[in-house]
């Protein structure tokens, strides 16, 4: 029993926010990782957008403010709106004129209605060569023209720079506003949120598949169980239930297993569960409390939470053999580590002193590199990587209550993701 209550505090921390960001650490690493703005980005002439009748205009406004905040989040491109309106009677002219105002490409819309579907039509042009390089009409309703926005804004960064685009990316979380902790996604601007579970109890650890799916951990029926939640189906159903602890950790990259701790054995461990052939299988079996499982972007590894040596520590297990080593060593508490969708680093939470707030950490795979990502700033938890790697979400006290912050993943550009009530806990970024 001591054990389980000592796994819920060190794996679970999102249910309790008694901690608050230690000290700057004794030895200062350097690490190679580039900042995501640059000083010479190319710039997108944007002018407004047309529209076909006075009714449209809201539409076209709304599309236009979307398209343009999701290029500049992304940092790819500047937004020049300092030219002339679009006149495609006299393009080449307009072309030119935009080419003037030092803009490498001219991102134009025109937004027609037929009841009830909107067509959104988006071009852009290549001002070195004045030929189009985007063309593409997208339709929905009124309801979905800000995802319709966030596709389009993808997709021509996809076009342009050969990278994949976030905006059309979700963030899950656990918030308690309702007084019980329940599962919400919003949007990865903090737009368009909603309510996903209704366990009046605790729901925690929102954890996505590739395939839309949301498995968490519930404890709806007085035990802590796995459930998934099918956005598309909008159905909600168990996957390990009535088997003592489960806490969801993280799914295989293939969408074919879960890792998750449970309390089955004789001590808190490591389980994998196949969920086509419904089989457990156990793979940390030492005297110790295991948890907070996460996939490496391969499926061949797993990075964890483990207090075999002591406190805390992050260790790394190749799932094959076995083979288990530490990132870290010093640290007073870690907790809740991610794999980093290129591979190459491991975001976590920890402190090196006790009773000191918690703060973001990022490691490399050999443990010889250590980056603080957050100082002085409240406790900040939680972290999730954004698909691309470029981003970090987390959950963060500075302003009082526990928010979703966002930040690049060197540290610079925190900012509050969404105000909502309450506070939140856990979030992950979709795939």
């Amino acid at each position: 029993m001591k054990k389980q209550i000592f796994l819920i505090a060190f794996l679970a921390i999102c249910v309790c926010t008694f901690c608050p960001a230690f000290a700057a650490p004794k030895t200062d690493v350097y690490i190679g990782i580039t900042s995501v703005g640059d000083k010479h980005l190319p710039a997108i002439g944007m002018p407004g957008f047309q529209f076909e009748t006075p009714q449209n205009q809201d539409a076209a406004n709304l599309v236009r403010d979307v398209m343009r905040a999701d290029l500049l989040f992304a940092r790819y491109f500047d937004v020049n709106e300092e030219g002339p309106s679009f006149n495609a009677k006299k393009l080449s002219q307009t072309l030119t004129e935009w080419a003037r105002a030092k803009a490498s490409y001219l991102l134009v819309g025109d937004i027609s209605y037929a009841e009830p579907y909107y067509t959104i039509k988006i071009y852009v042009y290549d001002l070195s060569t004045r030929t189009p390089v985007f063309s593409k009409a997208f339709k929905g309703t009124q309801n979905s023209l800000r995802r319709l926005a966030h596709i389009a804004s993808d997709q021509i960064i996809s076009s342009l720079t050969g990278k994949r685009g976030i905006a059309d990316t979700k963030i899950a979380f656990a918030n308690n506003s309702t007084k019980n902790k329940e599962i919400y996604v919003v949007d990865y601007d903090g737009e368009n949120l909603k309510k996903l579970t209704n366990d009046n109890s605790i729901a925690l650890l929102p954890r996505w598949s590739k395939d839309g799916r949301i498995f968490y951990t519930t404890y709806k029926h007085r035990n802590p169980d796995i459930y998934a939640i099918d956005l598309r189906a909008g159905k909600v159903a168990p996957v390990i239930i009535r088997g003592g602890l489960s806490l969801i950790g993280g799914v295989s990259p293939d969408g074919k297993a879960l890792a998750f701790t449970s309390s089955g054995g004789s001590n808190p461990s490591i389980y994998i569960y196949n969920l086509e052939t419904h089989e457990k299988q156990r793979v940390t079996n030492k005297s110790s409390v295991d948890g907070s499982p996460s996939y490496s972007p391969d499926g061949k590894y797993i990075t964890f939470v483990s207090n075999r040596a002591g406190n805390p520590q992050i260790y790394v297990m190749e799932l094959a053999t076995g083979e288990t080593r530490p990132l870290t060593k010093k640290f007073n508490w870690s907790d809740s580590p991610q794999w980093s969708p290129t591979g190459e680093w491991i975001v976590f939470t920890g402190r090196e002193e006790p009773y000191h707030p918690m703060d973001i950490f990022l490691v490399d795979l050999t443990g010889t590199q250590l980056r603080r990502l957050t100082t002085d700033a409240g406790s900040n938890e939680d972290p999730t990587w954004s698909p691309d790697g470029r981003f970090i979400a987390f959950t963060s006290t500075r302003g009082g209550r526990r928010q979703l912050y966002m930040m690049d993943m060197d540290g610079s550009a925190p900012h509050l993701l969404a105000d909502l009530p309450g506070d939140s806990f856990t979030p992950h970024w979709s795939f």
